[in-house]
């Protein structure tokens, strides 16, 4: 069992290697406004455990970085001491929307919901930008919420899916705790037009010591997967092991 990959140490070595490889690093609404030439956007969607989140936002500040946290209205994720200690830290703040799915395809509940907990969002942070929930068991998917509304129309600038070109940002994502699971991916999808593939947290840290990844590149990451605790590892590593499964029937279908 390598006990290696997924923990903080190796989160806090990946960052460091993008650093020394010369990458800047932008909060998501920072890159939409003024976009550095190489940077990384760090994106982490906090679906469960926002304790992880804020020992992975003290590292980022301890390396003199920003980057954006998207936040569920769930009570796993929804703590605000949590939350407002994470923007002491300079980090941007996000609604990790799924009001579709909470409001049961009911489109106009889930515009007035989504309405309702951006406020509530706001009132820790001036909210710019927001992320889709993926909710993979789910029927529904929540970014058909904008086939008949506009996030812009409430004063936010960019949904990463929506937003970002992925044929000149490459993505990462460490959607089914590995770094190549598409096929465990029922909506962290993009249109990519790069051929990188990677399994590893090594493999990326190697490519970037080597100059081998590109100017520009978006990193999803969901903290309760990175830990330093063994047996939260373990414990991690076994559901999400469970959920790829499942995942991989809900994709088949």
């Amino acid at each position: 069992m390598d006990y290696k990959d997924f923990s903080q140490h190796t989160y806090k070595k990946l960052i460091e290697a993008l650093q020394i490889s010369g990458y800047a690093f932008q909060p998501f609404e920072e890159f939409l406004q003024s976009p550095k030439e190489k940077v990384v956007v760090l994106r982490h969607d906090i679906d469960l455990k926002a304790k992880n989140a804020l020992q992975i936002a003290q590292i980022e500040h301890n390396l003199g970085i920003k980057a954006s946290y998207y936040f569920r209205v769930v009570p796993q994720s929804n703590k605000p001491e949590i939350i407002k200690a994470i923007v002491a830290l300079g980090h941007e703040i996000g609604y990790h929307y799924e009001d579709v799915t909470l409001c049961k395809g009911n489109m106009q509940q889930a515009i007035h919901h989504f309405e309702k907990q951006l406020q509530y969002f706001r009132q820790f942070y001036p909210v710019k930008t927001v992320c889709m929930h993926g909710s993979p068991t789910s029927k529904y998917d929540n970014r058909t919420l904008w086939q008949q509304y506009n996030y812009k129309d409430v004063g936010l600038i960019g949904e990463p899916y929506f937003d970002v070109d992925f044929t000149k940002v490459f993505y990462l994502t460490d959607t089914g705790r590995c770094w190549d699971g598409e096929r465990y991916s029922v909506r962290d999808k993009v249109k990519s037009s790069f051929t990188l593939h990677f399994h590893t947290t090594d493999e990326i840290i190697i490519a970037a010591k080597a100059g081998k990844l590109p100017k520009q590149v978006m990193i999803t990451t969901h903290p309760q997967r990175w830990t330093t605790n063994l047996f939260a590892w373990a414990w991690e590593l076994v559901l999400q092991s469970a959920k790829n499964q499942v995942k991989r029937v809900i994709n088949c279908q």
